[in-house]
């Protein structure tokens, strides 16, 4: 069984002072938790001492975003060893956002995914369709298409040290949900995939999460599901309690 990883992408939210009050409660709450890797991912500006908090803590560390390049003149970009420094260990990549307002492609993708695994960062892969790429009935093609060029040249070995995870654009931050059955379709679909260009073990190793406006009264629905291996949480990360309920909804389905 895969096991259930449950991230907060916090973007463009908290103060340093803010992030650190978060990522002690989360800390403190999560003491119980055994079964359920949980990654936070706070803004840049607070990797470095939110790292000190969860140190030998039971809770991740992951940025938002990275440049493929090691190093050069990228105003305002950040690298992967930049965060390795701060003591991360997790970096989200194609981010819906990502794509939609700062000109991510499914090529830079491919490139920041081979850079992270270069510096033994564990990515976080972001696929999805748009709504009118999903009432259009292309969902498959452009997630399908999104997969495979994200893992372009991405050999047997690293494949197993990513995680997907499926988030329909549609439903991110305006309160729609995919339904449990058309998130389940999606995330076999994905599997398939990755048997596809790998073969059948591998695709039962590599965990799929699900995001778009996953919160405490939709969680257990939607982790109920075969392919589904967790969540990539945003609005309801940025308040310990609804996170934690996200949490301990996946830590009694392992």
């Amino acid at each position: 069984m895969r096991t259930k990883v449950i991230a907060g992408n916090w973007k463009m939210h908290k103060t340093n002072q803010e992030a650190l009050k978060l990522v002690k409660a989360i800390k403190l709450k999560s003491l119980d938790i055994r079964k359920t890797k949980i990654i936070v991912c706070p803004p840049s500006t607070a990797l470095s001492e939110t790292a000190l908090i969860l140190k030998e803590s039971n809770v991740h560390l992951g940025a938002q975003n990275m440049h493929w390049e090691e190093q050069g003149a990228f105003t305002g970009e950040i690298s992967a060893k930049m965060i390795k420094s701060t003591g991360a260990t997790f970096v989200i990549i194609g981010h819906s956002e990502r794509r939609q307002f700062f000109g991510e492609t499914n090529e830079t993708v491919n490139l920041k995914l081979k850079t992270a695994l270069a510096n033994y960062l564990n990515p976080i892969i972001c696929v999805g369709e748009t709504l009118e790429q999903r009432e259009s009935g292309i969902t498959n093609d452009i997630v399908g298409n999104q997969v495979k060029n994200a893992l372009e040249s991405i050999s047997m070995e690293d494949i197993i040290k990513v995680i997907l995870a499926y988030e329909p654009v549609w439903a991110i931050g305006t309160g729609r949900t995919a339904s449990p059955e058309q998130a389940q379709e999606v995330h076999s679909f994905i599997r398939n995939i990755l048997s596809e260009l790998y073969d059948r073990t591998v695709s039962e190793i590599v965990p799929i999460q699900y995001g778009g406006s996953v919160k405490p009264e939709n969680a257990a629905e939607l982790l109920q599901q075969q392919d589904i291996d967790g969540a990539l949480v945003g609005g309801a990360c940025l308040e310990a309690d609804s996170f934690l309920a996200i949490i301990k909804a996946a830590e009694k389905l392992v």
